[in-house]
C-alpha cells in the first residue's frame, strides 16, 4: 500500500480511508536506530546545526525512504522550522501537502482543512468518518492502557509512553496494534500494582532522549500521566471526527492545553511535573507560562539530540523527586 509520512499527528482517518498507510515519521527516526546517521544526513546536506533535532531527523529519514512519496506536514500547530523542511523536500521531488490546525480552534476552519486533505488524497469526510468508527475499539483500548496506568498503577509511564506514542499512526497497521495491545494489557492486569507513591506528569513533546522515565522509577517515583502522547490517543472523541481534532489539545495554545493538564493534576493525584523542552524549539519559550500557572511543582528538561540521560540530568531529576518526598512526607 501507498505510504504517506506525517510529520506530527494528523487527521490520519482521511489517509486510511484514502486507501493509503500513515507513517509518523518521527517513530521511524527515534526507533530507527540510525538517528545520528541521519541528522548527520541532515547536516552533511546543508541543514544547520542549531535546527531542532526532530527537523532534521525526518529530513535524513525521507532522504533515504524512496517507498514515501508523499507527506503531510503540519504548517500551523506544530513546529515552526516545517515550512522550510517542506521546501527542502521538494527539491528531492517529495509531494508536500500542508495541513494548518487554526490557533482560534475554529470548527469551521478545521472542518475546511480536514475537507482540503482529504480532497487532496482523492477520498472525502464520510469515508474518514467510516474509518474513525473502525478506530473506536482501540482507541478504546488505549483508555484502558491510560486507566491502568494511572488508576491500577500495573502499567509504567515508559510503557505508557511506548503504547501511546505509537497510536500517532498505530505503526502502520491498527488491526496488528490492537492484537498487540490486547495482548500487552492481559499480561499487565495480572502484575501486582506498582509501590511507588510519588506521582509524576510529564507534559511537552515526546522526548528524544531515552531513559527518562526508567531513572525517576531508580529514585523511586513513577510517571502517571504523558501529555502529548495521550492526546496522540484522542481520549475526547465522542462527538464527530472535526471535534475529535478540535479537542486534541497539542496544536493550539497553551492555554486551552493547560486547562487539561490542570485537570489531569487533580484528577490523578500528581505530586510534581516533569516539563520537557526540546532545544531550538520555539516551544520553549512556553515554560515561563507553565510555570506560572501549574500549581505543582515543575522541573524543566531540556533535549538536544538522542541519545540516554545525561548525568546532569540525572542528579536534578534525583533532587526534584527528593525534594517531592520532604514536601509530602
Amino acid at each position: 500500500m501507498k505510504l504517506i509520512g506525517i510529520t506530527t499527528t494528523v487527521p490520519t482517518e482521511v489517509i486510511w480511508a484514502s486507501g493509503a498507510v500513515p507513517v509518523d515519521l518521527n517513530n521511524i527516526f527515534i526507533t530507527s536506530g540510525l538517528s545520528g546517521h541521519f541528522i548527520r544526513k541532515a547536516e552533511h546536506e546543508g541543514y544547520p546545526r542549531n535546527v531542532c533535532s526532530w527537523i532534521k531527523g525526518i529530513y535524513g529519514v525521507l532522504s533515504e525512504r524512496p517507498d514515501i512519496e508523499t507527506i503531510v506536514a503540519v504548517t500551523q500547530g506544530d513546529c515552526s522550522n516545517t515550512h522550510a523542511l517542506m521546501e527542502t523536500l521538494q527539491l528531492k521531488g517529495i509531494r508536500t501537502i500542508p495541513f494548518a490546525f487554526p490557533f482560534n480552534r475554529d470548527s469551521e476552519t478545521l472542518a475546511r482543512e480536514i475537507n482540503t486533505l482529504a480532497h487532496e488524497l482523492d477520498t472525502d469526510l464520510e469515508a474518514a468518518s467510516a474509518v474513525r468508527a473502525e478506530l473506536e475499539p482501540v482507541r478504546s483500548q488505549l483508555d484502558l492502557l491510560d486507566r491502568m496506568t494511572w488508576q491500577e498503577n500495573r502499567i509504567s509511564g515508559g510503557e505508557n509512553h511506548h503504547w501511546l506514542v505509537s497510536s500517532s499512526d498505530f505503526n502502520g497497521d491498527y488491526t496488528r496494534y490492537s492484537h498487540e495491545l490486547d495482548s500487552f494489557l492481559k499480561e499487565a492486569s495480572g502484575r501486582e500494582p506498582c509501590k511507588e507513591s510519588l506521582r509524576l506528569g510529564f507534559i511537552g513533546v515526546p522526548p528524544i532522549i531515552d531513559g527518562l522515565y526508567d531513572v525517576a522509577e531508580t529514585y523511586g517515583a513513577r510517571f502517571v500521566f504523558n501529555e502529548v502522547q495521550r492526546q496522540f490517543s484522542m481520549p475526547d472523541r465522542d462527538e464527530g471526527l472535526i471535534e475529535q481534532y478540535r479537542s486534541y489539545t497539542y496544536p493550539y495554545d497553551v492555554f486551552h492545553r493547560l486547562n487539561y493538564i490542570q485537570g489531569e493534576i487533580i484528577r490523578r493525584n500528581i505530586h510534581g511535573i516533569i516539563h520537557y523542552v526540546q532545544s531550538f524549539c520555539h516551544r520553549h519559550i512556553e515554560d515561563m507560562i507553565i510555570r506560572k500557572k501549574v500549581q505543582v511543582p515543575v522541573l524543566t528538561i531540556e533535549g538536544d539530540a538522542p541519545g540516554s540521560v545525561d548525568e546532569r540530568t540525572k542528579i536534578r531529576l534525583q533532587a526534584f523527586i527528593e525534594m517531592l518526598e520532604r514536601k509530602h512526607k
